[in-house]
């Protein structure tokens, strides 16, 4: 996928925030999980997401999309990566 595409799927499935992120080479993230629905493309380099301990290496058009609570680690490759990221959150009931 392209990121003029991307940003127009994150715009028809309601995401209103994207970051612009880089990860330096075999950077590893530990296990933690966002309060927001994500959908990330790698634009450069590659990744590896795992969850539930099932890794998921992502290189450069590849698309990552993950429901808000979800335990993932992070790991860039040995080039680092380089990946945008939409976010959108979920709306909380009222209560």
């Amino acid at each position: 996928m392209n990121q003029a595409d991307f940003a127009n799927k994150l715009s028809a499935e309601g995401y209103g925030e994207t970051v612009d992120r880089q990860m330096a080479a075999d950077h590893f993230n530990p296990e933690h999980a966002h309060e927001f629905d994500a959908c990330g493309l790698v634009v450069e380099g590659e990744m590896t997401i795992a969850r539930n301990g099932k890794p998921e290496t992502l290189r450069a058009g590849d698309l990552c999309t993950m429901p808000a609570g979800t335990l993932h680690t992070e790991k860039s490759g040995p080039a680092g990566a380089h990946y945008l990221a939409g976010r959108r959150y979920p709306a909380h009931a009222a209560g």
